[in-house]
């Protein structure tokens, strides 16, 4: 009950510096550019060819699986369709936002947690450097700047990936499967993408950077801050992504429906 009350509480304590956050940038004009260039660095620059990588095999698997079937049922002509809206809507966003909660948000907490447990923290509040400014806001904006930017290249590369299958295993011609995509897709859905994905990386980066600043207890202390922070991140992802999805497309018709006019 302790650990989640524990938890609970530091779940509160992120809302309250996500509300930080967004009142520096808003109502502060000293922003650290610097540093949120060195954070854009890491998390899109270092976290690219990864989140590719991802992308390409992603495509493909998620091609060999449905191409089959839709073969059989003589609508291979809507293989590229269904791929653009499942990475589009769902797949881009969230597979990209987990690489990065792997691989930055844990790197946040762990850094700025052992910043905390050094006094690193306390020599910023000796030396007049509000912390949030320094370190934080630095981080939110650059996985909010970034994660668009991968998502939007890890969807390009899945739909390759996908397009490769279709033509290598299937005979599917490029022609079919990008007019398929074009019937299919719309702007609404790379507008969702782009919002969820901005969404993500907030989260992301405030998770993390909260799990860092409230951490206690030495190496042990960073070691739990940084595996929970990735944990909670995680979970939040995938709770935003539920509630996204539902605020979007609840409502929305069948975008196959639509696409061939019934």
């Amino acid at each position: 009950m302790g650990s989640l009350g524990n938890w609970l509480k530091k779940v509160g304590l992120s809302i309250l510096l996500a509300g930080q956050v967004v009142e520096h940038i808003l109502l502060r004009s000293k922003l650290h550019w610097r540093n949120t260039k060195e954070q854009m660095s890491v998390v899109g620059t270092e976290s690219l060819i990864i989140t590719l990588i991802t992308a390409s095999f992603v495509g493909g698997v998620f091609t060999i699986q449905v191409a089959k079937e839709f073969i059989n049922f003589g609508a291979q002509q809507a293989i590229g369709g269904v791929l653009a809206i499942a990475l589009t809507r769902e797949l881009s966003p969230v597979l990209t936002a987990v690489i990065i909660a792997g691989r930055v948000g844990s790197a946040f907490a762990a850094e700025i947690g052992t910043m905390k447990v050094t006094e690193q923290i306390d020599a910023l509040y000796m030396l007049r450097t509000d912390p949030v400014d320094y370190l934080v806001t630095p981080r939110v904006l650059a996985c909010v700047i970034m994660m668009p930017i991968l998502t939007i290249l890890s969807l390009l590369t899945g739909m390759t990936g996908g397009m490769f299958i279709c033509q290598a295993l299937y005979g599917i011609s490029n022609t079919v499967f990008l007019d398929s995509v074009k019937n299919f897709l719309s702007t609404w859905d790379v507008v969702t993408a782009i919002i969820k994905s901005c969404v993500f990386g907030g989260l992301i980066a405030v998770i993390g950077a909260n799990w860092g600043l409230t951490t206690d207890g030495g190496a042990k202390g960073v070691g739990e801050s940084t595996t929970t922070a990735v944990v909670t991140a995680l979970l939040a992802i995938f709770v935003f992504n539920f509630g996204m999805t539902w605020l979007f497309f609840g409502s929305m018709g069948s975008a196959i429906s639509k696409s061939v006019g019934l």
